[in-house]
């Protein structure tokens, strides 16, 4: 009954009244989302290559190097022969001490009298009352009617959860890819308008004016 053509024909229309609402408001919320995330991407990029690497290097690179090496590493040696000549021989004598004293006696009381006690005074019994009554009253009273709800009301609602779920995925992977396309596009605008406001009148002013004189200065007064 799950797989009826009756159901199949209803997911079909869910799918196609669906479809093309989600899709055009998800590209109207993710396209400009899109677009600030990639030129906050390229900057972050730029600030980390260009500022974070080389001023971590200098800050926590080198100086942790030398401490580590004139430092740490004498300071792990002395504690190593420490811990190896003293402190592990004392150790082992008052792990034995405790072991006596302290754990000895409480082992031996739970191996011989505490758990045989717990075990056919509580865990016996209990087993038998879950097997003969707790068990077969648990499924009367829980599995059979979870079955009936899964079968008549949860598994028809998650087929149409289902199809609104692929749906809105399927929409949110076009928007994002109609994002990549107008933020590259914008970024070609912008490193257009750059060069054409900033780029180009620089190289013109360098090679029409500066690059003159500057051979001027450096041929006639230099």
């Amino acid at each position: 009954m799950e797989n009826s053509p009756g159901a199949e024909g209803r997911e079909g229309c869910l799918t196609v009244a669906v479809r093309l609402p989600v899709r055009v408001v998800v590209v109207v919320l993710v396209l400009p989302v899109r677009v600030v995330w990639d030129l906050l991407v390229s900057g972050v990029e730029a600030l980390w290559r260009g500022v974070v690497v080389p001023v971590g290097r200098v800050l926590v690179v080198v100086p942790f190097g030398w401490l580590y090496g004139l430092v740490l590493t004498p300071l792990g040696h002395a504690i190593s022969w420490v811990y190896r000549v003293v402190l592990t021989p004392m150790g082992r004598g008052v792990g034995w001490l405790l072991w006596a004293v302290f754990v000895w006696p409480w082992v031996t009381l739970w191996r011989y009298v505490a758990a045989p006690v717990l075990r056919y005074g509580l865990v016996v019994p209990a087993v038998w009352l879950y097997r003969h009554l707790l068990a077969p009253l648990a499924v009367l009273l829980l599995v059979v009617p979870a079955v009936w709800l899964h079968r008549t009301v949860l598994a028809p609602l998650g087929r149409a959860a289902l199809v609104v779920l692929r749906e809105i995925g399927a929409a949110l992977g076009h928007a994002w890819r109609i994002g990549g396309f107008v933020s590259r596009a914008v970024g070609r605008g912008l490193k257009w308008l750059v060069w054409n406001l900033a780029g180009r009148p620089l190289r013109w002013a360098y090679a029409t004016l500066l690059a003159p004189v500057g051979h001027w200065v450096r041929d006639a007064v230099l």
